[in-house]
């Protein structure tokens, strides 16, 4: 006689179990230096979805078994070493940004207030044209630049290196032909 009942399936897990921390929370190794968290080759325990959505997928850490302790031990003075260089590379882009001056036309009234701002894409684009690069998030300013003048905005390019930019922000050229 054929077994006629409904056999049960196996849940299937989508996701690999991660090992558990002392303190409960999941236990990586991290890759490369993380903000507000750690170091490169340092282990640190971080809740389950800043894990699995962010730490993890981006590359910036992987599990921290005994093997990968082990080979960070082992490579630890070439990781420093690596830091070292990328730090000076850092410092001497600082220094070239606090040598430079940027110079941004913007549309304003006669008082000298802008129609509209003038804010971190503008000067990301503006110091393009001087060869370097920096990304939005690296300039820090406390508001919108809304008015003419002479500002000292924060450059961000590590934990430990700011450099300060001066930028002009000056009426646009065919404004003083009116």
């Amino acid at each position: 006689m054929v077994n006629t009942k409904p056999q049960k399936r196996e849940k299937k897990r989508r996701f690999k179990r991660l090992p558990k921390g002392p303190n409960g929370c999941i236990e990586l190794l991290l890759i490369q230096s993380v903000n507000q968290l750690g170091k490169q080759g340092d282990v640190v325990e971080v809740k389950s979805g800043y894990a699995n959505n962010y730490l993890l997928p981006q590359g910036l850490a992987t599990i921290a078994t005994e093997h990968h302790k082990r080979m960070v031990e082992k490579h630890r003075e070439q990781l420093r070493e690596i830091e070292r260089q990328r730090l000076s590379s850092l410092r001497d882009i600082a220094d070239e940004i606090a040598r430079q001056s940027v110079t941004i036309e913007a549309n304003s009234n006669d008082e000298g207030h802008l129609y509209g701002s003038v804010g971190a894409p503008e000067i990301v684009s503006s110091l393009k044209q001087t060869g370097v690069t920096l990304t939005t998030d690296q300039v820090r300013l406390e508001g919108p630049l809304r008015e003419l003048g002479l500002y000292t905005v924060k450059i961000y390019l590590h934990q430990e290196i700011t450099a300060d930019l001066k930028v002009w922000v000056v009426p646009t050229a065919d404004e003083g032909t009116k």
